[in-house]
């Protein structure tokens, strides 16, 4: 029973810094009617939390493979809520970004820890349901951002809305520092020491992290367009909007603890994650077809790529760990984090100037690439031949 409220606490410390990092696109519209941002420059702002996780993600996942994963995830979370609110007193866009970026590297700590702890206290018969459950962490964020960061900025301006994360940030450290125990370690031997990405597994593991990376691409620009295009291209108030990305991203939870039963029963994390690369294709295609004719259709396909879209996620996060094995496993999903931040970075910018160039329909044709050759590029075959390996050494306790 413990296991599962060292679960519970996981996926709460990372609800809350994702409210953070993927909930500030909900401000844009505020950034650009109160600030006078253009649609690419807030784009850029609100990738600066991303830029900070991407630079930090590696050191934080060695540091949860040396130290422990809940000093690292407490001491993360606390940093993360002082530096988010401190940013706020900062004068001009430009120091805020930075401070937000700062903020971003802090919060890195539970992205790879967290996912530790599962690897740890889950054996692999049921680390699918455990892993998909603590990947509902991002959705349940989002969720609360789309639901109460317009509301608060509407009425209570930009710095409030911001402020929630912090303070929920600085909650969620005091709850993982009296709930979260390290699971049992055990002293690695040599062969177990070796990095994983110098052996037998290494083309899939890179195969792996290229593949998670390219997924992202949809499910990073449904969240942060999602309230835009229903604000500027169907006329929908922020609040509005908001609140239906909010419903949404309860559907988008239960999606992941259903695909990682479903990579449980399959005993594969690949099927199924190719299966729902296709599927991400057709929604992104859907959505621009929708938009492009007047249709309903887009509101429709937007709703449905925001859940198939992030249903993949613990699926490459928990081949990640059982490839890694577990004295590598805090490292390797910081590598997994890093090239997925990469593509979550690059999409806000990137799309941002595609919708103002060319609309909605051609950026979200460009998008549909992204999934396509992720569908391509995932190791169902290595993964196969791979996990055997990683399950052999893998701490049971």
């Amino acid at each position: 029973m413990r296991r599962w409220f060292i679960l519970a606490a996981g996926l709460t410390a990372q609800a809350t810094t994702s409210s953070f990092l993927y909930g500030l696109p909900f401000l844009i519209p505020a950034l650009q009617a109160d600030h006078g941002l253009t649609l690419t420059s807030a784009g850029v702002l609100i990738s600066a939390p991303l830029l900070g996780l991407l630079l930090a993600l590696i050191a934080w996942g060695a540091a949860a493979d040396r130290f422990g994963e809940r000093n690292v995830m407490t001491i993360g979370l606390a940093m993360t809520g002082v530096f988010l609110l401190a940013s706020l007193a900062l004068p001009g866009f430009v120091l805020f970004g930075a401070g937000l970026l700062v903020a971003g590297a802090c919060s890195a700590s539970v992205n790879a820890a967290s996912g530790r702890v599962v690897l740890g206290w889950f054996s692999a018969r049921e680390r699918g349901l455990a892993m998909g459950i603590r990947q509902t962490a991002q959705p349940i964020g989002v969720g609360i951002a789309a639901a109460t960061l317009p509301l608060l900025a509407e009425h209570f301006g930009f710095a409030t809305a911001v402020a929630l994360p912090a303070v929920l940030c600085l909650l969620s450290a005091v709850l993982v520092w009296f709930v979260v125990v390290d699971p049992p370690r055990r002293a690695a031997t040599t062969a177990e020491s070796a990095s994983p990405y110098a052996g037998s597994r290494a083309a899939t593991l890179v195969r792996l992290h290229a593949a998670s990376s390219m997924l992202v691409v949809p499910q990073f620009v449904a969240a942060t367009f999602a309230v835009t295009f229903l604000v500027s291209a169907r006329d929908w108030s922020p609040i509005a909007a908001g609140q239906l990305v909010a419903v949404v991203q309860v559907v988008g939870a239960a999606g992941r603890i259903l695909a990682g039963v479903w990579s449980d029963r399959a005993g594969s994390r690949t099927g199924p994650m190719r299966i729902i690369a296709v599927l991400a294709v057709l929604t992104m295609l859907l959505w621009g077809l929708g938009d492009a004719v007047d249709s309903w259709l887009a509101v429709g396909a937007l709703v449905a790529a925001l859940i198939v879209s992030v249903t993949d996620n613990g699926l490459g996060f928990t081949a990640t760990a059982e490839l890694a094995g577990p004295f590598w496993a805090g490292r390797a999903l910081g590598v997994q984090n890093t090239a997925q931040n990469v593509a979550a970075m690059a999409a806000a910018p990137l799309f941002g100037a595609l919708i103002t160039g060319f609309g909605y329909p051609i950026a979200l044709g460009v998008a549909a690439v992204f999934p396509a050759v992720g569908a391509v590029l995932t190791p169902v075959a290595g993964e196969s031949a791979a996990r055997v390996d990683a399950v052999e050494v893998e701490v049971r306790p």
